[in-house]
């Protein structure tokens, strides 16, 4: 079953790649023990952040090298960034790099069981799946020929085929659909549409702006590892063509005059970026005794560590506080709770149930306690309690425990279509039924 709150979160992403210019330098570098650089950098991302909800389709676009491909192969798990961090909820299936997870000696059949596996399907699963994959594949009895033998669109028909067959929560795909046949193509975009009714979250990169324009909610232009423009696809894939089709020396000003524009658009939006107001403090707190440990500094924090007590609703976020051990604890666990200013208890996780993987302390000891967690709550003001409890005395007590202890608000965003506390990923649909009977003549 999926959490609530986004599928992906894309925060504050860098990726940056060591280009040698001859196959010593690598060498040398390694010699070197980093004294000495002989590389240059070539910055693939630079400080991307995005958030793409639960069910929503989203196309990457952008010239070759602007960094599409990075972006996805990083949230895909396939590479790992420089700097920032990606929180992906979900089975995420991948299709990017041509052949990506085959073995090209493994027959097609072989590959199914093999690529399955990988994204998660038991053998009962593939068995049940099977008939269905190679259909959609149109392969016939080229499945049981090893893949180093097939053509490009073979080899896109079977991973294709594979990747959807998993009813995955996330399907992620990087241009591979456009080496296919155009028949082939219709079958993908059918399967991707009945993806998209099922609520599967798609992510991909295409140059094709038809096909942006037409499957998705929302487009990302992207160029030199940066993100333009975002929004309403027809306005992104416009600022696309202006951008790919500007003369050479006119380039930076259309780059320019897109960013401008973009920011503009930005500034007349309400401010929803997390922060912190140090006015915003709890005036209710309730600290309870300290039996052998205390909790120290308890307190919000985004992905990259920053304090903040105003939050967006859709961003990852940690409750995160200190415990000093004063004296020897047994089967200690830890706890947080959010609550409505009301006293409304919203939701709340403890660590460790079973009693052999609670924590044995000794006197002195430190730890920090860190529970992430999206940000599902719609615009208000909300508390959070944190607690200890262990053995004293062979009967189980609070060590140490703050109610209200952090006083947050989630700030008003441009949705307002979304009624009561909590954002459970609820997504309206209309089936209208046009009226066929007809009306009783007059007087009748």
């Amino acid at each position: 079953m999926q959490a609530d709150g986004p599928a992906i979160v894309v925060d504050d992403l860098t990726k940056v790649f060591p280009i040698f210019k001859r196959p010593t330098d690598r060498l040398l570098q390694m010699l070197s023990m980093g004294r000495k650089r002989y590389y240059q950098t070539f910055v693939a991302l630079n400080r991307v952040s995005m958030t793409i909800g639960r069910g929503e389709t989203v196309g990457i676009v952008g010239r070759n090298g602007s960094g599409k491909s990075t972006l996805l192969q990083i949230i895909a798990g396939l590479l790992q960034p420089t700097g920032g961090q990606v929180s992906v909820s979900g089975r995420a299936a991948a299709l990017l790099e041509l052949g990506a997870g085959f073995n090209p000696e493994f027959s097609g059949r072989e590959n199914i069981y093999l690529n399955a596996s990988i994204l998660g399907l038991s053998q009962a699963e593939i068995d049940a799946r099977y008939d269905d994959i190679v259909a959609f594949s149109g392969l016939g009895e080229f499945i049981d020929r090893p893949v180093v033998t097939y053509s490009s669109g073979m080899y896109v028909r079977l991973a294709f085929s594979i990747a959807a067959s998993v009813d995955p929560d996330i399907l992620i795909v990087d241009e591979a659909l456009a080496v296919g046949d155009e028949g082939f193509q219709r079958k993908c975009l059918a399967r991707i549409e009945a993806l998209k009714e099922r609520g599967t979250t798609i992510l991909f990169v295409s140059h094709a702006m038809g096909m942006i324009t037409q499957l998705c909610d929302r487009a990302v232009l992207m160029d030199r590892g940066e993100v333009l423009v975002a929004g309403e696809p027809k306005l992104v894939a416009s600022n696309y063509y202006r951008l790919t089709h500007a003369p050479a020396d006119d380039r930076e000003r259309v780059r320019a005059e897109i960013l401008t524009a973009a920011a503009a658009e930005q500034d007349d939006q309400p401010e929803i970026r997390s922060g912190l107001d140090e006015n915003l403090q709890s005036q209710s707190r309730v600290e309870y005794e300290s039996l052998g440990a205390r909790i120290v500094d308890p307190r919000i924090e985004t992905v990259n560590g920053q304090r903040v007590n105003q939050l967006s609703r859709g961003r990852m976020y940690r409750v995160r506080y200190g415990v000093a051990v004063e004296q020897d604890c047994r089967q200690v666990r830890f706890a947080t709770l959010f609550k409505t200013k009301t006293g409304v208890e919203l939701a709340g996780r403890a660590t460790h149930r079973l009693h052999d993987s609670m924590l044995d302390l000794e006197a002195g000891e430190r730890l920090e306690l860190t529970f992430d967690f999206p940000c599902s709550f719609l615009p208000g003001t909300y508390f959070i309690n944190v607690g200890i409890n262990g053995l004293v005395d062979g009967e189980r007590k609070s060590l140490h425990r703050i109610l209200d202890a952090v006083m947050f608000q989630v700030l008003p965003d441009a949705d307002t279509s979304m009624v009561g506390l909590l954002d459970i990923g609820i997504i309206p649909s209309v089936d209208h039924h046009p009226a066929t009977a007809q009306r009783p003549p007059a007087g009748e």
